[in-house]
């Protein structure tokens, strides 16, 4: 896997995937950005909801579940001093289906959490991540 990470100015920069993505970073204003992309950390965040999104929506539609949508709410403390790394995550899943077994549901989740999403067990060597999650029925 590659990635290149291109300084546009100030404090905006560019991010290339090795599989020809873009995304625009940039910093607050009073970091000297001008707010006009994504913050890095918040990049972290957003990688391992889709991570664990991915998870989810794989194994609950090979445990033949009729799922519909897969949502997760994510939010993060981190630590006050450098590196400000990420400290406590908790991740509410909504997952919307029709039928959906809530058992297999906090199967998928925990699968995800323990087994599966690298960037969940990366990002847990220094954060406590919780998950909690609700199944709602599809119309």
């Amino acid at each position: 896997m590659k990635a290149r990470v291109t300084w546009v100015d100030g404090k905006m920069f560019v991010g290339e995937s090795g599989s020809g993505h873009a995304v625009v970073m940039d910093g607050a204003v009073e970091a000297g950005g001008r707010n006009a992309g994504i913050r890095p950390m918040e990049m972290l965040l957003i990688g391992m909801g889709g991570c664990t999104c991915f998870d989810v929506v794989m194994i609950l539609e090979k445990g033949r579940q009729q799922i519909t949508d897969c949502v997760a709410a994510i939010e993060a403390e981190r630590a006050d001093t450098d590196p400000k790394v990420f400290t406590k995550i908790h991740v509410h899943f909504t997952v919307t289906g029709r039928k959906l077994d809530p058992a297999k549901v906090e199967r998928a989740i925990a699968l995800s959490a323990e087994k599966y999403c690298s960037a969940s067990i990366m990002l847990g060597q220094t954060a406590t991540i919780t998950h909690d999650f609700e199944v709602v029925e599809a119309p």
